[in-house]
């Protein structure tokens, strides 16, 4: 028996990405950007556009990973 993919609901709890830096709320369409850890790959970073500009450092809360 195939599983049919769960579609989205209105009333799911979404919570949106806070910048790993600064720790300000992503907003759609914002020119913010995430990666994976270059380290160890297992939590996604994310950085705002303010603190891409500003090179503002950030830590990955997984393995302490600091980058610029």
């Amino acid at each position: 028996m195939a599983t049919v993919p769960r579609r989205i609901d209105v009333y799911d709890d979404v919570k949106p990405p806070r910048c790993t830096s600064c720790g300000r709320l992503i907003e759609p369409h914002s020119r913010a950007v995430h990666f994976m850890c270059p380290s160890c790959g297992a939590y996604e970073i994310w950085r705002c556009e303010r603190c891409r500009v500003q090179a503002t450092q950030y830590k990955c809360p997984n393995c302490g990973f600091i980058g610029p």
